[in-house]
């Protein structure tokens, strides 16, 4: 029985954030700070030929101007994962603060540090620069083409290809394929779309003439940020200080590593103004100057059985990465790994992924990191076969799914899947078995759908990322916990502490994490990946149980009993009579702490490990309204099961569910950027980005099933992305179920719906 874990334990930054006294970067306030503003590029594609910065230096008011001919001209890649661990593609480093030539509409030219944003922002307005406008390319298909305009010829194999293929393979698809006896295959289009957390990206940064600087962030990786800003500016790592202050509003993916570039722009106006200078991203430079989820288009071909086992599969991704790589290479290794080949036992799989240079704005992570793409690519094709055999396509799921033990093509074991359980409990929840296969007559017409998939609790299948934490225990005998990791909004730092008090035995109203600070704690690679709960949480049983023991073996020693006869429980040293000749009475840990400290002795341990990785799965069913005459469709609910093993804060797991499933109704029907030719794209606001509201939010029936991981801490899993895989295939199967028409291009607009319909039934819908 556990006193803390399995817990709704109210989240402990909830009165900071309820009252409004919680600091954000935005907040962070210095003596004698200047503000910044950017010059961007009105070129998708150009050279930079010269940059004078005369009349903008005449100003009263501005103190600094940066440009390619001040700052470092280091070769850098934003990203955590391309700095400091092993991904599956060598790192491709190709971005500098300020490019010779540019490469996207937004893309940094100069900056301007001043007395105040008005006086910076009227500066950049009288820099001039002369470019030479060079040949241009947006789409991933004409970029594949030979003779296409190379975005990055200094970086690209050829062909606007970054950092080369990226190759799965499993069994041999070739001479399986005659194996089968069904077959799916299409097309899926996929757009490009926006995390729009709520805080824009910003930074506040602080230089000494000594040579120390500290950079306050919105990053969700501090660590990784300020390894970055060492490398770029040739400064010892040591010197570099980066801390949240503390809280960030949001991440999703788009702060791993650099925020933009927040942290190197502020960075280097503080070092050529010697003062603080604060940089925090407008709406319209968040939309428009910072990473987006990957758009394109995948290619995929399921062969199968007549009894409907699955016997091959076949995929091909070519991702809009943009004008550099960040995670394009990277992330295109995930869409394949999880969304293509962890979902099913498919002895046959072959998978090859492709990020592809464009001259729009970078694409990077966002939340599920390319596992979104592949399971919608792969599950149309699942109710493909399905509608083929005349198979109820739930049916045909369970049928297929991955199984503990599986000889699958990832680096790590199936030690768990209650996948086939999600599948079941969302079923029953959307009311599959009356609702599914309906005939359809009238305007309005309903459906169900259903999809699942899987992902990952630490980072990417093949990146070596671990974390580093200490813990000590107060001469009072109340415990600090110590993490550089940061809280970007999910609750996972109340989470941790109800594991760290767990472990050790102490109250958890009187334990403390410090957090989000690389002065504060050890190196930790970030909060990302569904990975945070599941690493750290890993990490802080295997030091909390040292610590615990490293109490009770110095206990016995003071009060000359066995070890063996005590133990550590909600702070006190309890002894066994039974086990003991002397039977003492309780001593809180307080006064053993004191007692430990008169002698010269503290209670402290420190840790750092490589966490193991444990698969969570997933399954939604969705139930949609579609308006033959409109085109609009509106999501009346989403049921959606998850395996997390054990749910250490289930109220916290709901609660990401929720947000998840929000993001995959708008990745669903919604939400698009649209790019304008020599203009960008248009959605550089929330009024102009069409993010679903309160009011076209759905049912949500968040369940939590039972389930238990041997791997995870107190057999926990991964949570934060999982909420977003399989909503959007859920709801493109929901909406052919109610009006017979399947999407191969995303969002299902209104528009989009409406003109298939007309294709299909004709102008006449009176006679629907």
């Amino acid at each position: 029985m556990t006193k803390y874990v399995g817990k709704n334990i109210p989240r402990l930054d909830g009165y900071d954030k309820a009252t409004g006294r919680g600091l954000y970067t935005t907040d962070v306030n210095l003596p004698h700070m200047l503000h910044a503003a950017v010059l961007r590029s009105p070129y998708a594609h150009a050279k930079v030929v010269s940059i004078d910065v005369s009349e903008a230096e005449k100003m009263d008011g501005v103190v600094a101007i940066a440009t390619r001919d001040n700052t470092p001209r280091t070769y850098f890649n934003v990203t955590a994962s391309m700095i400091l661990t092993v991904p599956p593609a060598k790192p491709v480093l190709d971005q500098q603060i300020f490019p010779d030539v540019v490469r996207y509409i937004g893309d940094e030219v100069a900056a301007v540090a001043a007395e105040t944003l008005e006086i910076a922002k009227e500066a950049i307005k009288k820099i001039k620069v002369v470019y030479e406008e060079l040949p241009a390319v947006y789409d991933v298909e004409e970029a594949m083409k030979d003779g296409a305009p190379q975005v990055q010829p200094d970086f690209s194999p050829g062909n606007n290809l970054c950092g080369g293929v990226i190759k799965i393979r499993q069994g041999d698809v070739d001479a399986a394929w005659d194996e089968g006896e069904v077959y799916a295959e299409h097309t899926m289009y996929l757009p490009r779309v926006k995390q729009a957390q709520l805080e824009t990206h910003g930074a506040v940064a602080s230089y000494n003439p000594d040579g120390n600087l500290k950079v306050y962030s919105t990053t969700q990786t501090p660590y990784p940020c300020k390894v970055i800003i060492a490398t770029v500016f040739g400064m010892p790592s040591s010197y570099v200080r980066v801390k949240n202050p503390p809280h960030v509003g949001g991440g999703f993916g788009v702060r791993i590593g650099i925020s933009a570039k927040a942290e190197l722009i502020a960075s280097a106006l503080s070092i050529i103004a010697k003062r603080p200078v604060k940089y925090i991203y407008s709406r319209e430079e968040d939309f428009l100057a910072s990473d987006t989820r990957h758009g394109g288009l995948i290619k995929c071909r399921l062969a199968a059985k007549k009894d409907g086992t699955f016997v091959a599969l076949d995929a091909k991704a070519c991702m809009n990465t943009g004008a550099y790589a960040t995670f394009g290479p990277d992330l295109v290794a995930v869409l394949g790994a999880c969304g293509i080949a962890g979902i099913y036992g498919i002895p046959n799989i072959r998978y090859d992924g492709h990020a592809i240079y464009t001259n729009q704005q970078t694409a990077g992570a966002f939340r599920g990191y390319g596992t979104p793409q592949g399971t919608i690519a792969t599950e149309m094709c699942v109710d493909s076969i399905a509608k083929q055999l005349g198979m109820d396509a739930l049916e045909l799921r369970l049928k297929n799914t991955t199984r503990v033990g599986a000889d699958w093509w990832f680096p790590y074991p199936v030690k768990s899947t209650y996948l086939n359980e999600c599948l079941e409990q969302c079923a029953e929840s959307i009311g599959w078995k009356e609702k599914r296969g309906k005939k359809q007559t009238g305007t309005i017409r309903r459906g169900v759908g259903i999809a699942c998939g899987t992902h990952v609790s630490n980072a990417a299948p093949f990146c070596v990322d671990y974390d580093a934490a200490y813990m000590r225990i107060e001469s009072d005998g109340t415990l600090h916990v110590a993490s550089s990791i940061p809280e970007i909004g999910p609750g996972v730092t109340t989470g941790l502490l109800q594991i760290a008090a767990e472990t050790v035995g102490v109250p958890l109203e009187t334990s403390r994490l410090a957090y989000g600070d690389t002065d504060v704690g050890p190196f930790d690679i970030g909060s990302h990946a569904s990975r945070t709960l599941y690493a750290v949480g890993h990490l802080f049983v295997k030091i909390g149980k040292e610590l615990k023991k490293q109490i009770l073996e110095w206990a016995a020693k003071f009060l000359y009993v066995d070890v063996e006869t005590l133990d550590l429980v909600d702070g006190e040293i309890i002894g066994s009579c039974e086990k003991s000749r002397l039977c003492i009475k309780p001593m809180p840990l307080g006064e053993l702490a004191y007692e430990a400290h008169l002698r010269g002795k503290q209670f402290l341990v420190h840790g750092c490990e490589v966490p193991p990785n444990s698969p969570p799965w997933h399954a939604h069913a969705a139930e949609v309204e579609v308006d033959m005459e409109t085109g609009m469709v509106k999501v009346l609910k989403v049921a959606a099961a998850h395996d997390v093993g054990v749910a250490i804060n289930p109220v916290l797991v709901e609660g990401q569910i929720e947000g998840a499933v929000a993001m995959g109704v708008g990745y669903a029907i919604r939400e698009e950027m649209t790019y304008e030719e020599g203009k960008g794209f248009y959605n550089d606001s929330y009024h102009k980005y069409m993010l679903p509201t309160m009011d076209e939010m759905p049912e949500i029936d968040t369940i939590i099933v039972d389930a238990f991981d041997p791997a995870g801490p107190y057999g926990a899993k991964g949570i934060g992305e999982c909420g977003l895989v399989p909503t959007a295939p859920a709801i493109i199967s929901a909406v052919e179920d109610a009006i017979g028409i399947r999407f191969y291009e995303m969002p299902m607009t209104p528009g989009r719906v409406l003109k298939k319909i007309k294709e299909v039934y004709g102008d006449d819908l009176e006679n629907l």
